[in-house]
């Protein structure tokens, strides 16, 4: 099963819009969105972080707003924003030409004029870390690209006001760093090659399409807190890295090249358990293994860091016992990855109480409460 949409489907916003992607860290973080770009859900985000891991899932990126400049000074917003009282703009699902997955990675492809602009968008296993790759695949001449960083600090299921955060925006090697308020995780925003120019302005009142259509609360404030910009010649890119961690590697094509080896390590662990005399498994299968993998994830422990767990579902839940036990056998046994089943089974004994494992994990990271479910 090959994921690939064209104009059909990028260039209708409703289409568009009702499909989403995922991508995860292993540690309970992830990246999402729809395929127009449009931030529908309040746990929408390009990074949302677990600042406890598995847990403490908080919203730090919430999305970029790329203009190109090109063909005679002419700007295509590549942007999609939908506003308090159904207002669109700017519309760049309209610039989308081609969507599609390369394994977990999205992979949209922009048509500016007679320029192909491609970007992909991974994270790093292991840590907060989320990786914007822009690529100029084709063009007759050089291509301006600017981009508006919008970020929050807020649980990825909150709300924010431009009265909540304070939000200090401070220049550093490569980017900036912001810092929502004191003792605050501070994360940082960088690129490899473009000029950074730190901003503070709140936009207000972005509309949720899909919390309003459940009855929550639809709006929400972001922070406009850098402005990246860059030259790229036809065969150029640019690589844009959204962390909690200080110091992370900015060679796009070095981190690519490790999630893509990451993703086919998974799919020969499974093939090789797989006997020998087994018809062809069709295509889709693969994309199962993968999807099995972002439901695992680490929990470290006091007396075992390499703890592992299972988040019970995505965006919202953490790891819960009954969906654990239940979605075990399938997410390791089935995968050729029974190591893991191991450490799994021995993270949730650490927490057996009379004979019982929790349900559920507090987010904060305290304790499982006694409320239980008992397995026979």
């Amino acid at each position: 099963m090959i994921i690939d949409f064209g104009r059909e489907i990028c260039g209708n916003l409703n289409s568009a819009e009702a499909r989403e992607w995922l991508i995860t860290n292993g540690i309970g973080g992830y990246a999402s969105g729809t395929v127009a770009g449009l931030t529908t859900r309040a746990y929408h985000g390009l990074l949302v972080a677990a600042l406890k891991p598995p847990l403490a899932r908080t919203l730090l990126l919430t999305k970029i707003d790329e203009l190109v400049t090109y063909d005679d000074n002419r700007e295509y917003q590549l942007g999609t924003n939908l506003w308090q009282g159904g207002l669109v703009a700017p519309q760049g699902y309209s610039y989308i030409e081609s969507f599609h997955l390369e394994g977990t990675i999205p992979v949209w492809t922009f048509a500016c004029g007679d320029a192909l602009l491609e970007k992909r968008l991974w994270m790093q296993p292991g840590v907060n870390t989320t990786y914007i790759h822009y690529h100029l695949r084709r063009a007759t001449q050089s291509l301006k690209l600017s981009l508006k960083a919008l970020v929050n600090y807020r649980p990825w299921t909150d709300r924010t006001s431009l009265r909540d955060l304070p939000m200090n925006v401070e220049p550093v090697q490569q980017g900036v760093c912001v810092t929502a308020y004191s003792g605050a995780v501070p994360f940082y925003l960088l690129t490899d090659s473009a000029k950074a120019s730190p901003q503070h302005d709140w936009y207000r009142n972005y509309e949720l399409a899909a919390e309003r259509e459940r009855g929550d609360g639809p709006l929400d404030d972001n922070m406009y807190a850098a402005l990246f910009e860059t030259n790229l010649e036809p065969g150029g890119s640019l690589t844009f890295v959204a962390s909690t961690e200080k110091n992370p590697e900015l060679k796009g094509e070095t981190t690519l090249k490790f999630r893509c080896d990451y993703e086919q390590q998974l799919i020969k662990t499974w093939q090789a358990t797989r006997p020998t005399s087994a018809p062809d498994a069709p295509d889709w299968i693969e994309h199962l293994i993968l999807a099995a993998d972002q439901f695992i994830v680490n929990r470290p422990l006091p007396d075992d860091p390499n703890g592992k767990t299972v988040i019970a579902g995505y965006h919202w839940f953490g790891d819960w016992g009954r969906d654990t036990m239940i979605s075990l056998p399938g997410l390791t046994l089935a995968t050729g990855r029974p190591e893991i089943a191991g450490s799994i089974i021995r993270t949730f004994s650490k927490y057996v109480n009379k004979g019982m494992l929790p349900n559920v994990f507090p987010g904060d990271g305290s304790p499982p409460p006694r409320r239980s479910i008992q397995y026979h």
